[in-house]
C-alpha cells in the first residue's frame, strides 16, 4: 500500500488545485441559475407582503401569457434574421482581407474597431443615427436622393426591429470576419491551384471547397452568436426600450420589464430559467452537430 502522503499528493493534490476555480465557476454561474430556479417557484412580488411557494405556476402563467409567446417570437426572428445576415457579410469580407493587396493588414486591423466597441455604445451611437430630425442616416439618404422627407425609423415595429438587427450587425460583423478569415487561412491553397487547373471558375471553387471545408467554423459561430443573441437585452434597452408598441420587446427584455419594472421577481426568474433551458437545447445541437464533424 502507498503511505499517506503520496497518495494524498498523487489523488488529492490536483483538486485541490482546481478548488479556487471551481467556487469561482459555481459562485458565478451555477449558484446565481440554481438561486433563480429556487425564486422562480414562489409567488415573489415586491409590491405585495409574503412568499408563498406556488411550485410551476410562474411557468404555467408565462407559457399562457400571449406577451411572453410574442416576445419569444421577436427572439427567434432577432437570432435567425441577425445571424444570417452577419454570417453572409463576415463571409464575403473575409473573401475580400484574404486576398493579397496593398494594404490588407491595415485592413485587418481596422476591421476590429466595431467590435471593440462596447455594445451599450453602440447602441447609443445608432440611436443617433437614426434620429428623425438631425440623424446621419436620415441626412445621407436625403443627400443621396434616395428620401423626400426624413423618416422615423424606430417608430415602427418590424422597422424598429430590423433597424436593431443593422445596429448590431455592424457591431458584430468583425467577429465573424475574425474566425472565418482565420478558417480560410487553414485551407491548404494546393486544393485551388489543383481547382484552377481543372477550370474551376471562382464560384465554384467557393461552393464545393471554401464553404465545405467552413462549416465546421461556421458551426462553433452559430453556438457563439446563437447564445448571445438569444439573450439580447443591451442593444434593445439602449435604442429602442422595447418599443415601439412592444415591436422589440424580446425575450431577455421581457425578462427585465417583469424583474425591476414590475418588481416581479418570481416571473422574471422564471423568464431567466426558460431563456437557460432553450440556450442549452441549442447548444446542445450545435455541439451534436459539431462532435459528427469531428468524426470525418
Amino acid at each position: 500500500m502507498l503511505p499517506i502522503r503520496p497518495r494524498f499528493t498523487k489523488y488529492l493534490f490536483p483538486y485541490l488545485l482546481l478548488l479556487p476555480s471551481l467556487l469561482v465557476i459555481f459562485g458565478v454561474n451555477l449558484f446565481p441559475i440554481m438561486y433563480s430556479l429556487y425564486t422562480s417557484l414562489f409567488r415573489y412580488n415586491l409590491l405585495f407582503p409574503g412568499r408563498p411557494f406556488i411550485g410551476i405556476q410562474n411557468y404555467v402563467f408565462l407559457l399562457n401569457n400571449p406577451e411572453f409567446i410574442t416576445s419569444l417570437g421577436r427572439t427567434l426572428y432577432f437570432v435567425v434574421v441577425s445571424i444570417s445576415l452577419e454570417m453572409l457579410l463576415g463571409l464575403m469580407v473575409a473573401l475580400v482581407l484574404n486576398e493579397n493587396f496593398k494594404g490588407r493588414g491595415l485592413m485587418r486591423a481596422l476591421i476590429i474597431i466595431p467590435w471593440a466597441i462596447p455594445t451599450i455604445v453602440n447602441g447609443v451611437l445608432w440611436r443617433w443615427i437614426y434620429q428623425p430630425s438631425f440623424g446621419a442616416l436620415n441626412g445621407l439618404l436625403s443627400q443621396l436622393g434616395l428620401i423626400e422627407n426624413y423618416v422615423n425609423w424606430l417608430a415602427q415595429p418590424l422597422l424598429a426591429m430590423n433597424m436593431v438587427i443593422i445596429a448590431d450587425a455592424w457591431h458584430m460583423v468583425p467577429f465573424y470576419v475574425l474566425l472565418i478569415l482565420a478558417g480560410l487561412q487553414g485551407i491548404p491553397l494546393t486544393l485551388y491551384e489543383a481547382a484552377r487547373v481543372d477550370g474551376a471558375s471562382w464560384f465554384r471553387q467557393l461552393w464545393t471547397i471554401t464553404l465545405p471545408l467552413l462549416k465546421p467554423t461556421f458551426l462553433v459561430i452559430l453556438v457563439i452568436r446563437t447564445i448571445e443573441t438569444f439573450r439580447v437585452f443591451d442593444i434593445i434597452y439602449a435604442l429602442t426600450r422595447g418599443g415601439p408598441g412592444g415591436g422589440t420587446r424580446v425575450i431577455g427584455y421581457y425578462a427585465y420589464e417583469q424583474t425591476f419594472n414590475f418588481l416581479d421577481f418570481g416571473v422574471g426568474s422564471a423568464v431567466s430559467i426558460i431563456i437557460t433551458i432553450c440556450i442549452l437545447v441549442l447548444a446542445l445541437v450545435y455541439i451534436r452537430l459539431l462532435s459528427k464533424e469531428n468524426q470525418y
